[in-house]
């Protein structure tokens, strides 16, 4: 399954001491040839669901994203297979029954929950480390960032690389924060959603790190749009409105964020 042009992505970074032996060494090993990786093609491997109907590429390599911080290694490894089946699944549930059953067909997902059930039974933390969204970066991840944690650089491209990084306790601190004051102000299905990311974040080591990247949704944004750009910080803002009850403030920020990245959505698919 390669990556959709025009996602974003919600990635947890585990620091490399908190990796096992073996897979510490490997993971080091990795960061050590990760240039002469990066110079060549990644490989890939067709996989056809029954029927022939469904075709997906996925990476046929052990393959991870990787950060350097404050003189500290962080490692993001691909999930490929956890992703792909997962999404199999999600697919399915999220299209009309005729069109979910011409691409991923009843038997092969019944096999993939089999196979995501074993995977799951052998390590009951085996979790996918990265969330993608396709066009847009969707409003609930902005609730685990600050405003100050926002970073532009520069690609090898030319354009720009918008992205926030924060420490998983911070990330989930503000998650539960902003569940707490939306069940209060009735928003309990909002809160819902929040709620399930800091549950999909619980899954990984203390002194992990989170990073929202904007990737390919804003390829088309100059950078006085992504220096303009506070989505995180007036979602912030939004939540302490709602906390002390300036309901009118709250909602004009979070449509304010919500129309800012409608618009690079519909952009972007258009494009």
């Amino acid at each position: 399954m390669t990556a959709v042009r025009g996602s974003a992505y919600l990635r947890v970074f585990q620091p490399i001491d908190a990796f096992t032996e073996g897979d510490r060494a490997r993971w080091e090993r990795y960061i050590v040839r990760r240039e002469h990786e990066a110079s060549g093609a990644p490989v890939y491997r067709q996989r056809r669901a029954a029927g022939g109907r469904l075709g997906l590429l996925t990476s046929d390599e052990d393959r991870a994203q990787v950060r350097l911080v404050d003189g500290r290694w962080f490692v993001c490894p691909s999930t490929t297979r956890l992703r792909v089946l997962a999404g199999l699944l999600s697919l399915r549930e999220t299209v009309p029954g005729e069109v979910a059953e011409a691409l991923v067909p009843e038997a092969e997902a019944r096999r993939a929950a089999r196979e995501l059930a074993r995977i799951r039974r052998r390590n009951p933390r085996a979790v996918p480390t990265v969330l993608e969204s396709a066009w847009h970066v969707p409003v609930r991840w902005f609730v685990l960032f600050d405003d100050a944690e926002r970073r532009i650089v520069d690609r090898p491209d030319g354009e720009f690389r918008a992205f926030y990084w924060t420490g998983l306790a911070a990330a989930r601190r503000r998650a539960r924060r902003a569940a707490g004051v939306l069940d209060r102000g009735g928003l309990d299905g909002v809160a819902s959603v929040v709620r399930d990311i800091d549950d999909w974040l619980a899954s990984f080591p203390a002194g992990s790190g989170v990073e929202l990247d904007y990737g390919d949704a804003a390829a088309s944004a100059g950078w006085n749009d992504l220096d303009e750009d506070h989505s995180a910080g007036e979602i912030q803002e939004a939540v302490d409105a709602l906390e002390v009850g300036d309901l009118e403030r709250a909602g004009d920020l979070y449509q304010r964020v919500a129309g800012r990245w409608a618009e690079a959505k519909i952009r972007e698919s258009l494009n």
